[in-house]
């Protein structure tokens, strides 16, 4: 496995891929890896014959006040993952590669307007654009993102169909840990009290998930499920809505598939949680 700090040296690298016509698959992270992204570096180890794992905290996605500077890293942790994985390239640039005096940024609409993009306005135009750039650079056939971000993964998704990448998006399902906190890496900012608190969003999950089916009103899903969370004395809700599980616009009713997710802040630490249901 090589590590490449520049986008010179990681293009050299898939241009010999490429003349050789080996698939690549691109797992983007910011690091901190945990069993949720070994999910995803093991399904692309299945579906490509190279695997590249970005691992670059993007600081055009952090808002003025969010984390930027705590975000947990730990580099040497993150290799010896993905060797063990099988990974062949891990991508890590300093912002400096990445951004030298920037002056074009994808931009999206609609889809950012709800949910988290409604709480972080900056976080998707971010996303958006450091993902273009993994794409371009990595040359991937297929790229691997977490339904833990749903929201994510439906605007990179449009984002890939309006500007007619050719690549294609997988997404995978929500790892767990064994009593149903979803993995993230902000996991690591709660404190054995915050943990079992935390624990409120995958119980709210779960009564949202016996609630829901076709024609019953949103209200009747999110009520008992915000009643979960707000029964937390330690839980602070920033959303927990209802949207359209393609455009993500908020919905009345469940006419059509949609996204039920979360906001919430445990502590200090903002974590996020969803499910799909599908008509």
């Amino acid at each position: 496995m090589n590590v490449y700090t520049t986008v010179a040296e990681m293009r050299q690298q898939v241009h010999a891929w490429k003349k050789e016509g080996l698939t690549i698959g691109l797992v983007p992270t910011m690091g901190y890896l945990h069993e949720g992204h070994a999910s995803l570096i093991e399904r692309a180890r299945k579906e490509n014959d190279k695997v590249i794992v970005s691992v670059f905290v993007n600081p055009t996605q952090f808002g003025p006040n969010e984390d930027l500077a705590a975000y947990p890293r730990d580099f040497k942790r993150d290799s010896a993952l993905c060797e063990k994985l099988g990974t062949d390239a891990i991508f890590h640039p300093e912002p400096e590669e990445m951004y030298q005096n920037a002056c074009t940024a994808v931009t999206m609409s609609v889809l950012n307007e709800t949910l988290c993009g409604k709480s972080r306005p900056v976080h998707f135009g971010g996303v958006c654009t450091v993902v273009s750039k993994l794409f371009h650079i990595s040359g991937a056939d297929r790229a691997y993102f977490g339904q833990k971000d749903a929201q994510q993964l439906a605007i990179v998704r449009k984002m890939v169909k309006d500007l007619n990448f050719d690549i294609e998006i997988v997404g995978c399902p929500i790892v767990r840990e064994a009593d149903g906190l979803a993995k993230s890496s902000r996991n690591v900012y709660l404190n054995e009290e915050e943990r079992k608190a935390a624990l409120c969003l995958s119980r709210a999950v779960k009564k949202g998930q016996e609630l829901i089916h076709l024609g019953i009103s949103a209200e009747e899903v999110l009520a008992p499920m915000r009643q979960i969370i707000e029964a937390e004395p330690l839980a602070k809700i920033d959303y927990v809505s209802m949207v359209d599980a393609e455009n993500m616009q908020y919905v009345d009713h469940v006419e059509s598939d949609v996204l039920v997710a979360m906001a919430v802040y445990v502590g200090k630490t903002r974590l996020i949680d969803n499910f799909s249901f599908h008509v």
